[in-house]
């Protein structure tokens, strides 16, 4: 079966996919950006499950980077949220390309396990946490390509960009 990996620009809040894929923090109880985005679109039930995630787990650190988790989707288009944290950028030399590729990785074998067909991927790590963008979308589709084919279930996996700048970045990568 054919793998399709797309580039679209939009809203990852309104895709009707299997799975969309958080750029959480640690925490999992929200934040700003494409975290804030989805909690409010998935409701208070998305919060009050990474509450209990967060609380079977290490207080402050539910999630730490380079680590995913998978919830419902609530009020979400979507089956599926994987929450992933990705690492913040202080230069390269902590291990972040490494960290912001096994977002990608687990977030696929999440998905694989769940019996999903489809995944969309935000720009993870590329807002407040600093990561450059194109070294960022390098890693996202290396580790996308890398990853799909130890995953049978999968069979579209999408970068979802929500500016105009991203969304050129990952077609002229994705070439």
């Amino acid at each position: 079966m054919e793998k399709i990996i797309e580039i679209v620009r939009g809203d990852i809040t309104r895709l009707e996919v299997d799975a969309i894929v958080n750029a959480a923090n640690s925490s999992l109880l929200g934040g700003g950006g494409v975290d804030g985005a989805i909690h409010r679109a998935a409701g208070p039930e998305l919060l009050a499950e990474c509450r209990n995630i967060a609380t079977a787990r290490r207080p402050g650190e539910a999630c730490p980077a380079g680590e995913a988790v998978i919830t419902g989707a609530y009020g979400l288009p979507c089956k599926k949220v994987i929450h992933t944290v990705g690492p913040v950028w202080y230069g390269g030399s902590r291990g972040e390309p490494e960290l912001l590729a096994s977002c990608y990785r687990k977030s696929l074998l999440l998905a694989e396990d769940a019996g999903l067909g489809s995944i969309a991927f935000p720009n993870i790590s590329t807002g407040v946490y600093g990561y450059p963008k194109e070294a960022a979308a390098e890693i996202a589709l290396e580790a996308v390509k890398a990853a799909l084919p130890q995953c049978p279930h999968i069979r579209r996996a999408l970068f979802v960009c929500f500016d105009d700048e991203n969304y050129r970045l990952y077609r002229r990568l994705a070439g």
